[in-house]
């Protein structure tokens, strides 16, 4: 299991998996950079509340925002974030991603209900 998720986590995500941006473990480098492995947190964080949190779209879209500013500033400067960092706002980003896809989901079902009663009818 081990092997199949660190071959198959950094394809998944997308992740360049940077020794230097990645957490260690006894010795042992995480299959995910810190940033994505907040994105991971995140989306399984989103999984397990959605049916207590329902934040409002706007609200998700705001807790977008700092991960978008953190990378966006790295890649266009030489400010560069700790892992730490890295953490909270891929795992903010991860939450609402997650939440804004459960959302729109949602919508698009219970729209092709209403579609399909109209049609029905």
């Amino acid at each position: 299991m081990r092997a199949w998720l660190y071959k198959w986590l950094p394809i998944v995500f997308g992740c360049h998996g940077l020794d230097s941006r990645s957490f260690h473990y006894k010795g042992q480098k995480f299959p995910l950079c810190a940033r994505c492995t907040g994105e991971l947190l995140g989306i399984f964080a989103a999984l397990g509340s959605v049916a207590f949190v329902r934040p409002p779209l706007w609200g998700l879209l705001v807790l977008m925002v700092p991960m978008v500013l953190d990378g966006g500033i790295q890649m266009f400067t030489s400010y560069e974030s700790g892992n730490i960092r890295r953490l909270i706002t891929g795992t903010l980003f991860g939450f609402a991603l997650t939440d804004v896809f459960l959302l729109s989901t949602a919508a698009v079902f219970r729209y092709g209900m209403v579609l399909g009663e109209r049609m029905a009818a």
